[in-house]
């Protein structure tokens, strides 16, 4: 039978590449989106054998569609197609529910093997990173990983570090402004930020956006 997937990535170069390889190995692609929030509507309509996505999207990260994908499907494999060498990005992936990590620049070479692997039920790590990080075991405990902020926080985060205003935030998410600077208000608490300044920092340390 057949694998049928999903491809999340922001830049249609790359999504082409991808439809290409997937269909010469016989990967059936059921959709492409740009963003991690059409990715986590078109996995639940869907549901794909395998997800590759990227990490750095707008609207909703690769990291944040993951931990939404995995609260509600837990069979789904995640592959993230990412251009970042940094193990704390790696970490983040097979934390937040990742089947493997394979680097862009290293797609047309590994793509096949990556998928055949993480379908079998294995981790795969792209091999240059294997070579400069070596490899590394990821506590089961970490899946579905958490933090001090709940789904709902983490989104408005992401969307107000993109410079986003509050009624677009509200459109976006469907709640009222209101509710926007409640969640923007709790979120500067609990992080201990002071600014918008301090809230984009923040973001782009944490990998929710990209510098």
């Amino acid at each position: 039978m057949k694998l049928r997937a999903v491809v999340a990535d922001d830049h249609s170069i790359v999504v082409a590449g991808l439809k290409h390889i997937l269909q010469e190995i016989g990967v059936d692609v059921l959709k492409t989106v740009e963003n991690g929030r059409d990715l986590v509507r078109a996995t639940e309509t869907l549901k794909p054998d395998i997800v590759i996505l990227d990490i750095s999207m707008p609207g909703l990260n690769g990291f944040e569609a993951a931990r939404q994908i995995r609260l509600k499907d837990t069979k789904i494999k995640l592959l993230f197609l990412s251009m970042h060498l940094d193990s704390a990005y790696v970490r983040e992936a097979f934390q937040v529910g990742g089947n493997g990590y394979l680097l862009k620049g290293n797609a047309a070479v590994e793509l096949e093997t990556a998928i055949r692997e993480v379908a079998d039920g294995r981790k795969y790590l792209s091999q240059r990173l294997l070579q400069s990080i070596g490899s590394f075991v990821v506590d089961p405990a970490l899946e579905n990983f958490g933090s001090e902020l709940s789904q709902r926080q983490r989104e408005v985060l992401q969307l107000a570090a993109e410079g986003r205003a509050a009624k677009e935030i509200a459109d976006v998410l469907h709640i009222s402004v209101k509710t926007v600077e409640y969640h923007k208000a709790n979120i500067m608490s609990t992080l201990g930020l002071k600014n918008n300044a301090e809230l984009v920092a923040y973001a782009i340390r944490h990998k929710i956006i990209s510098a």
